[in-house]
C-alpha cells in the first residue's frame, strides 16, 4: 500500500508540474500587444513557410504568419494571413519578400519598404489590406534558372568545340612552334650575352676612364670659374682696380668737357686768324709774282682794268 501512495504521489507531482511548465510557457509567448491582420496574395511558391513562422520589418520581429492556405477569390494563388504589431510602420509602399532561416530550410516574411515618403495601410478586420508579395532570391534564380543552364550548355558546346582533334592538332603545334621559338630566343639571349661580356663591358669600360676624365676635366673647370670669381671679387671690391678706373675715366671725361668749353674755343679763334693770314700772304705772293718790281719801285700806277684803255689781258702777246 505504501508503495502505491507513493507512485500516486509522484504522478500526481509529475502532472501539477507539467501543467505549471504549460501554464508558463502560455504566459510568456502570451501576445501583449495590439496586432492587426494583414494578407498577402501570391502565386509564388512559400515552400518551407509555416503558420506561426515570424514576420520580421527590415529584421525586427513585428508579427506572426497566423494560416496559410490558398485565396478563394484568386483560384491557385496561396493566400498567407499575417498578425502584425500595430506600431510597425505597414505603409502603401511595403512590400513583403520570401526569406529563409539559415540552413534550416524554414521560411519566414521579410517586409520592407522604399524609404520614400508614404501614407499608413489602414487595417480592417472584415476586409484586410493585402502586402505585395516580391520575388526572392531563390524565386530570382529560378527565373534565371533557364537562361542560365542554355548559356551554360551553349558555353560547353563552344568548349568541346574548342577542345576537338582539329583545334588539338593546331593547338599541339602551336605550342611546338612556341617551343621552337623559345629555342630561338634562349639562342639569341646567349649571344647577347657574349656580345655584351665581348664588346659591350670594354666599350663601357672605355666610357667609364673617359667619363672619369670628363670629371676630372670638370673639376679643373670648376676650379677656373672659383678663380675668376674670386679675381672679379678682387676687381670690383670697394677702392679696386675697377674703382679707380672708374674715378680715371670721371677725371679724364671732365678733363675733355675742360677742354671743350674753353681751349677749343680758342684754338678755332687761332685757326681762322691764321686762316686769314695764310689767304693775305697768298695775295701778296700772287701779287709779287705778278708784278716783282713792286718791291723796288712800289705798286705804282694801277694797271687798267677789262674796257679801259691799256687793258691787256695777261700772258698774251703783242
Amino acid at each position: 500500500m505504501e508503495n502505491k501512495a507513493h507512485a500516486m504521489a509522484a504522478g500526481i507531482f509529475v502532472v501539477v508540474l507539467t501543467a505549471l511548465v504549460l501554464g508558463l510557457a502560455a504566459w510568456l509567448t502570451r501576445d501583449t500587444g495590439v496586432r492587426d491582420t494583414y494578407e498577402i496574395s501570391t502565386r509564388e511558391a512559400v515552400t518551407g513557410l509555416q503558420a506561426q513562422a515570424p514576420v520580421r520589418f527590415r529584421g525586427v520581429d513585428v508579427g506572426k504568419v497566423s494560416t496559410v492556405g490558398f485565396d478563394p477569390k484568386l483560384p491557385g494563388n496561396v493566400l498567407l494571413k499575417l498578425e502584425i504589431d500595430r506600431a510597425a510602420p505597414i505603409t502603401t509602399d511595403t512590400f513583403a519578400t520570401l526569406s529563409f532561416q539559415g540552413v534550416t530550410g524554414l521560411s519566414f516574411i521579410q517586409l520592407a519598404d522604399d524609404g520614400r515618403a508614404a501614407t499608413r495601410l489602414k487595417p480592417n478586420e472584415d476586409n484586410p489590406p493585402r502586402i505585395p508579395l516580391r520575388p526572392g532570391l531563390l524565386a530570382k534564380l529560378e527565373e534565371k534558372g533557364e537562361v542560365i543552364l542554355a548559356r551554360v550548355e551553349e558555353v560547353t558546346g563552344r568548349v568541346n568545340k574548342l577542345l576537338g582533334d582539329d583545334n588539338q592538332k593546331r593547338i599541339a603545334d602551336a605550342l611546338e612552334s612556341i617551343s621552337h621559338a623559345a629555342n630561338g630566343t634562349n639562342q639569341l639571349v646567349a649571344r647577347l650575352d657574349k656580345t655584351v661580356a665581348t664588346r659591350i663591358d670594354p666599350a663601357l669600360s672605355e666610357a667609364t676612364v673617359a667619363l672619369k676624365g670628363v670629371q676630372q676635366t670638370a673639376s679643373d673647370v670648376s676650379r677656373t670659374v672659383n678663380e675668376f670669381g674670386r679675381t672679379a671679387q678682387r676687381l670690383n671690391a670697394p677702392d679696386g682696380p675697377v674703382d679707380r678706373l672708374s674715378e680715371g675715366v670721371d677725371s679724364l671725361s671732365a678733363a675733355a668737357d675742360q677742354f671743350g668749353r674753353a681751349t677749343l674755343p680758342r684754338i678755332n679763334r687761332v685757326a681762322d686768324e691764321a686762316t686769314r693770314t695764310v689767304k693775305s700772304l697768298t695775295r701778296a705772293i700772287n701779287e709779287l709774282t705778278e708784278n716783282p718790281q713792286a718791291l723796288v719801285y712800289g705798286e705804282g700806277k694801277p694797271r687798267p682794268g677789262p674796257g679801259e684803255p691799256g687793258f691787256q689781258v695777261p700772258g698774251a702777246t703783242r
